[in-house]
């Protein structure tokens, strides 16, 4: 790797990523002890992995992985629907069972999405930036991602398809979608919701939605999970009770502990502080993945946003940029959902009639 490219890498994300995969590794550790730390070998074997790709992606320019994002995306179709054929593993159809280790093809959709809408809009506005705003270019970018969101439903895996549904409502916004059509989407999702929980989805989900928001009206049953890892999150305290040592993690009250109810492990075992700050440490890599993307090219900034930053924590912070593209005045702190202000006030470059390519 040249010596410019090591000078020029945004090494705040990467110290980030290490500081939140170590947290992780060690609630893992913790979570695993009563199956012989499988889960936690597994994760390490997918850690040098990961890394092995992360520098193998490094070395590729992005523009050539977007540029190939059409033959990714056809090959991740395929994998969607091949997975529909496979034993279901907890009432959904959505893993590869390979040697024991479990591949699930519409986390890596995910990406591959996002490279394929960041090329098809850039070809689409190569010329004018409102042909996005035209119907029959509208409906080619929904269809990119129709493809995939009902193949996923169908597994059924519905937290993964709303992910794909957010991601494309923050492309559109960024890209210079109409006001129009924003006004109209969120017309439609008022009231398609009522409509779908009582007509669409299935009992099992509704009941899923249900527990989420009165956990107690099912304690010894559907919502026990949730009622556990709030125990163990308050029997952490500030400062946890010790690696090891926390009474939900380690005498099996938690479940699953190592994937959906990690974050109550961090928090028994490590505290408050600990996982606060895990919460501060993920808004602080969104934020620097918004300011990598700010200093991006114009046609590829949409791919390097949600590339850098999928996660739904953003942190509010106000930043001021000098003439020669300085950032200054930063500070973060944890905001949910509110990516509208991220977006307004922070300085995209990217304004709702014109865009100024820097």
């Amino acid at each position: 790797m040249r010596k410019r490219e090591l000078k020029n890498m945004e090494w705040g994300i990467l110290i980030v990523a290490i500081i939140l995969t170590t947290i992780g590794l060690i609630a893992l550790f913790s979570a695993t002890q009563e199956t012989k730390y499988n889960e936690f070998k597994k994760q390490i074997i997918w850690l040098v992995v990961s890394i092995t790709i992360m520098v193998i992606v490094m070395l590729i320019n992005y523009e050539t992985l977007v540029k190939l994002s059409p033959i990714f995306y056809g090959i991740f179709i395929l994998l969607l629907i091949a997975v529909l054929f496979t034993k279901p593993i907890n009432g959904a159809t959505s893993w590869f069972d390979i040697g024991g280790f479990l591949l699930q093809p519409s986390e890596f959709d995910k990406i591959v999405v996002i490279l394929f809408l960041a090329f098809a809009i850039s070809k689409i506005q190569q010329r004018y930036l409102e042909e996005i705003n035209r119907p029959t270019k509208l409906l080619i970018i929904l269809a990119i991602v129709a493809i995939p969101l009902l193949l996923i439903i169908k597994q059924p895996d519905y937290g993964t398809a709303m992910a794909f549904i957010i991601s494309l409502a923050m492309i559109l916004f960024t890209s210079g979608l109409d006001k129009k059509y924003i006004i109209t989407g969120i017309i439609i999702v008022c009231i398609s919701i009522p409509i779908l929980y009582n007509f669409v989805l299935p009992e099992h989900a509704q009941k899923r939605i249900d527990i989420f928001l009165h956990p107690e009206s099912d304690p010894r049953g559907s919502g026990y999970n949730i009622i556990q890892s709030k125990l163990a999150i308050g029997a952490g305290q500030l400062t946890g009770m010790g690696l090891l040592k926390g009474n939900q993690t380690q005498l099996g009250y938690l479940y699953p502990k190592t994937t959906d109810f990690i974050y109550s492990v961090i928090s028994e075992e490590m505290g408050f502080i600990i996982a606060r700050n895990n919460y501060s440490i993920i808004c602080i890599f969104s934020n620097k993945s918004i300011i990598y993307c700010q200093n991006s090219k114009r046609q590829y900034r949409i791919n390097s946003s949600f590339w850098n930053c999928r996660n739904i924590y953003v942190s509010y912070g106000r930043k001021y940029r000098n003439g020669n593209g300085t950032i200054t005045n930063y500070r973060s702190t944890s905001i949910i959902c509110k990516l509208w202000r991220k977006f307004i006030n922070n300085k995209l470059y990217i304004n709702r009639n014109s865009i100024k390519y820097k």
